[in-house]
């Protein structure tokens, strides 16, 4: 009888070797999923199909995405993006860029082959991206793995304020693996970082957050100056120039450029629309940015003193940015969170140092150094799992219209014509929805607050308010139907008036419509 003390044991992990050698060979590696496949399924299925969440309907819930899908599918069957406006009586014909119009070409092909369920689906599928790509940037700089997990799991919380079927979850996933890039780059230099320029181009016409990319080469070129490496400053500058140069191959030109310019600086649009103002640190969400904002102030502190200029000014300017615009923080998290997952880890593994094997803290690092190499790999279970979920269709709840908590679908479908043929009064999301279901449908105000601009936008804003000019604006741009929620001023206003009629109200939504007007008598 032979006897194994436990310490003889302890040296023994045949179950790591075992895999280990299993995952040498080719087929089994893309057979086995890894931690950083489980990782991208989970966020799929905590963010989109948790019974406590809106799942996919939820990507929805803004109707931007309405009048994507029919700005691609006007493109499609121009051959061209359009340079006027397709959808108001407000402003006919007046000039208008599809600056997004590679994303909407996107949405629109998925419309065509799987309805709105390809649209989200697509949506979902960047996002768990955008997440994987954050906690596999952490692991690669050599984070703890449960500090990556949690930081990880905070900055997709923090993100997830703008979790939405629009352009620009495309930055989110372009600027994470772009800055994973910067950084592998730094830590060693090659030419794979001139693959930005190609990278850029794509990404100018899916979304202008393009423009984060040339803020972080700018910085960075600013850092590697400050910290006197000046050939690599000269590197980066060069790259940035590149990459701006890239940003210029869009149907729209530098035009593109001086609208998003003016766009970003616009007071009108900072004071008026919500995603462009400050945070409000009133919800879990913005609690865990506030904790990972707080983090990266001490971090910028100590990467100054230890000479890391270009990581300090990174979290810097970015949570600069974050705090004078709730857009932007997704863009600080998917730039700064691996950056502080590293900073924590330092300081956990000097504080269990010490630690014994045997200990909390030394199984924990235990663990954690056995699962890392589990999240350096990809299997084929992520493809799989997507291609599963384009052929299955119940019982997924996929979307078949917008949502009917948010949006007047039925009141919309039921009422149909009569909206069409009137000159319509209403919220610019519902607007959205209207466009979405009926191309030809013209609205005063959508979603493109940059089109519309302060002159029509605060005539809207007045005149929903009830503001001592609504019954000007009214008649001003002859509004002979309104499609309001119940609650509103001016829907309380046109009840009191005898040329407004109630035509539908379910408790919520109500829609009115104005008697024709009678023409004197001739005497």
């Amino acid at each position: 009888m032979v006897v194994t003390s436990p310490q003889t044991l302890a040296h023994v992990r045949v179950p790591a070797r075992s895999i280990e050698s299993v995952l040498v060979n080719r087929w089994a590696r893309l057979a086995i999923p890894s931690l950083s496949d489980l990782f991208f399924l989970a966020i799929l299925g905590w963010v989109f199909m948790s019974s406590g969440s809106a799942g996919w309907q939820g990507l929805l819930v803004d109707g931007d995405v309405g009048w994507h899908i029919r700005t691609g599918q006007y493109i499609l069957a121009h051959h061209a993006v359009p340079h006027q406006d397709l959808y108001s009586f407000s402003k006919p014909g007046a000039p208008w860029y599809a600056w997004e119009w590679l994303t909407d070409v996107i949405d629109a092909s998925l419309y065509s082959l799987a309805g709105l369920k390809g649209v989200v689906l697509m949506a979902g599928v960047v996002i768990a991206l955008f997440s994987t790509t954050l906690i596999r940037r952490m692991v690669w700089r050599g984070s703890h793995l449960f500090v990556a997990m949690i930081v990880a799991l905070m900055g997709v919380g923090s993100a997830s304020i703008h979790f939405l079927a629009r352009p620009h979850i495309f930055t989110l996933l372009l600027l994470s693996i772009s800055v994973w890039m910067v950084e592998a780059d730094r830590a060693r230099p090659t030419r794979r970082i001139w693959l930005l320029v190609p990278i850029t181009m794509i990404w100018t016409n899916l979304h202008g957050g393009f423009l984060a990319l040339i803020v972080v080469l700018g910085v960075a070129t600013a850092g590697l100056a400050i910290e006197r490496k000046f050939s690599n400053a000269m590197r980066y500058a060069a790259l940035t120039a590149a990459c701006g140069a890239a940003s210029l191959i869009n149907p729209y030109g530098y035009r593109l450029h001086q609208h998003v310019i003016e766009y970003l600086r616009s007071d009108w649009i900072r004071n008026v629309i919500q995603e462009f103002q400050s945070p409000s640190f009133r919800n879990e969400n913005m609690m865990q940015f506030e904790a990972l904002l707080f983090l990266g102030l001490m971090v910028a502190a100590l990467s100054f003193r230890r000479g890391r200029v270009v990581e300090g000014l990174w979290i810097v300017v970015f949570a600069n940015l974050s705090l004078s615009s709730v857009r932007h923080v997704p863009v600080y998290v998917t730039v700064t969170a691996p950056i502080l997952a590293a900073e924590i880890s330092e300081w956990w593994r000097a504080w269990t140092a010490n630690a014994k094997k045997s200990s909390l803290a030394g199984i924990i690092n235990g663990m954690a150094a056995d699962s890392i190499r589990q999240f350096r790999r990809t299997s084929a279970w992520p493809a799989l799992a997507v291609m599963a979920l384009m052929l299955i269709g119940r019982p997924i709840p996929w979307p078949t219209d917008f949502a009917p908590e948010v949006f007047p679908v039925k009141m919309v479908h039921e009422n149909e014509d009569l909206l069409l043929n009137s000159r319509l009064l209403t919220t610019d999301q519902w607007a959205d929805f209207l466009i979405y279901t009926n191309p030809a449908q013209k609205v005063f105000v959508d979603g493109r607050s940059d089109f519309y601009g302060p002159e029509v936008g605060n005539e809207y804003i007045r005149l929903m308010n009830g503001q001592w000019d609504w019954a000007n604006i009214l008649e001003k741009y002859g509004f002979n139907a309104a499609l309001l929620p119940v609650e509103s001023s001016l829907s309380q206003l046109l009840k009191m008036r005898a040329d407004w009629r109630v035509v539908e109200d379910d408790g919520k939504r109500i829609l009115l419509v104005r008697a024709p007007q009678r023409k004197p008598l001739v005497p």
